[in-house]
């Protein structure tokens, strides 16, 4: 893995009825019906729509054994429509709903969280080293039934692990981190690699984009060192609908594309599903063929990201990462200096008391200026700098997804104290400009200049209309800067992810919502037209308190 330089790490090849993910495949696309499994025209329509958009792979969310022997029908009614788009089945809590699924689906998601593990409550359990092993031992009696019979159909297997969703038991051993989530799934590989079964594509999500990439880079790293390859599937969860959704989810995924890793993605946005597949498309076809660009110069000496330190911005912006079409004043302007990395290092007499704005002209923007920075850090200099890239786009969706992975990828790795959006023939206008930087820095969790989202793609098993709802609660809570509000559609992920939030909106049943405050339970199966009022409340009661 290198910022610098563009290399896709290389995977074995997992096959998923009629396509190839990892070894020498393309990144894959795909995307997740939200229609009930159990409609089956519904489903089968939907999935068509996503795969005429460009998807090569569909899950749907196989809550039950049911909704397992839904996919036999849904793939028939795909087959009429000249469809032939790989299944893949989501399961949670069910093991007897994955084993059928197995029979039926091309490839079955099972959660390391929920497959043996009881529903994560937020129990502090205490284990000896004994009983911890007993427990790996309850999984491999569930778990290699369940591969021998996914060998015998030829079904692939996902390992989906969430950060809403670990278990007690991992929780209880490792904390909620990012060391947690990676051992969930090596639990599951090494009982996978005992038995000789490798047909498994690997994913470990969260919906802050910080814990999500620091898990991924965590687990290929562990992976390496146990000698495994496993494909990888990236995705940030909960991203939210419209431009933060958007925004969210190409900083998370593209840092990771950036450094070569994921061989297939899924950009989670509170849409109809089809939706995401452009945005998808994009952000693989941004990091096209970057393999082939002319080399950055690599640092001698390359700097560890939590190392990488500069002095602070004066005048009254401290530790605040700067938005410099935003937050230009008098200071910055009368002290940046801009410098573009072809004019080498600068003379630290030169640029005492400077901000310096960098740029660079070569193709691979970011991998030059990550060198650059690394390198004027080695030789001493600890200016704060600002990173500023341009981009060659009228259309502004394309740029908030190149802007959003670009910077995702410096960011994420901790590159800068501030940055900069540069567009040809100012083709957008500052405001623009300038919101979309701020809102980059949000989704890099670096500065919160308006409320927080955090909102599943709704799916089969949500109990609302989650993107109605989602609007709702946007319109009556848009003024409260510097919260984060969670807008689940069920308790599978809902109160783990919201454990990162302020306040939760959680599907409980049909016509019922659970109202949290992060991760105590306030108000329980409350009527869905209750709810909204009742949130509202509890936020102003607790800011009167405060």
């Amino acid at each position: 893995m290198s910022i610098y330089n563009y290399k896709r790490r290389k995977t074995r090849e997992v096959m998923v009825g009629n396509i190839g993910i990892g070894g020498d495949n393309p990144i894959r696309i795909q995307s997740m019906t939200n229609t009930s499994t159990n409609d089956i025209e519904g489903s089968a329509l939907q999935a068509k729509r996503i795969h005429d958009a460009g998807g090569e792979l569909v899950r749907l969310t196989t809550q039950g054994v049911r909704e397992a022997e839904a996919l036999g029908p849904i793939r028939e009614e795909l087959s009429l429509l000249g469809c032939e788009v790989p299944l893949s089945a989501d399961v949670h809590f069910n093991a007897k709903a994955a084993f059928k699924a197995a029979e039926t689906a091309d490839k079955v998601r099972i959660n390391p969280g929920n497959f043996v593990d009881a529903a994560r409550t937020f129990r502090k359990l205490e284990f000896s080293d004994e009983e911890y092993a007993q427990e790996i031992e309850r999984i491999r009696e569930s778990l290699v039934p369940f591969l021998t019979l996914c060998r015998r159909e030829h079904t692939a297997v996902r390992l989906g692990v969430n950060h809403g969703s670990l278990s007690d038991r991992i929780m209880s051993r490792y904390g909620d981190t990012p060391a947690g989530m990676v051992e969930s799934v090596m639990e599951y590989l090494r009982i996978c690699r005992e038995v000789d079964f490798h047909d498994i594509v690997i994913s470990i999500k969260a919906s802050n984009t910080m814990v999500m990439t620091e898990t991924v880079r965590l687990l290929v790293r562990k992976m390496d060192q146990e000698s495994m390859d496993y494909p990888l599937h990236l995705g940030v969860t909960e991203a939210g609908n419209a431009e933060d959704g958007r925004i969210k989810s190409a900083v998370g995924i593209g840092a990771l594309l950036a450094e070569g890793l994921g061989d297939t993605i899924r950009v989670s946005l509170s849409e109809p599903p089809e939706n995401e597949i452009p945005v998808a498309i994009a952000l693989r076809d941004h990091f096209a063929g970057r393999e082939s660009l002319p080399p950055v110069e690599e640092p001698m000496n390359k700097i560890d990201g939590i190392s990488r330190e500069y002095s602070t911005i004066p005048s009254g912006f401290g530790n605040l990462v700067v938005s410099l079409t935003s937050d230009r004043n008098d200071y910055i302007r009368n002290n940046t200096l801009r410098w573009n990395t072809s004019a080498g290092i600068p003379d630290a007499g030169s640029v005492g008391g400077k901000v310096i704005v960098i740029s660079s002209d070569h193709p691979n923007q970011p991998g030059d200026i990550a060198s650059w920075i690394d390198r004027v850090q080695s030789a001493g200099l600890k200016n704060p700098i600002i990173i500023s890239m341009a981009f060659d786009t009228h259309d502004l969706t394309q740029l908030m997804i190149e802007a959003s992975a670009d910077f995702g990828a410096l960011l994420l790795n901790g590159y800068g104290s501030g940055i900069e959006i540069r567009v040809k023939d100012e083709a957008f206008n500052k405001v623009t400009v300038g919101r979309l930087e701020l809102d980059i820095l949000q989704a890099a969790r670096l500065r919160f200049s308006k409320t927080e989202y955090i909102a599943c793609p709704s799916c089969g098993r949500t109990l609302f209309d989650l993107e109605k709802t989602l609007g709702e609660v946007k319109k009556a809570t848009a003024h409260l800067k510097g919260l984060k509000i969670g807008v689940m559609g069920c308790i599978v992920n809902g109160p783990g992810e919201m454990a990162d939030a302020d306040y939760g909106y959680v599907g409980a049943g049909p016509g019922r919502v659970s109202i949290y405050r992060s991760k105590e339970l306030v108000l329980k199966n409350i009527p869905t037209d209750e709810a909204l009022p009742e949130l509202l409340r509890l936020i102003e009661s607790d800011r009167k308190a405060d």
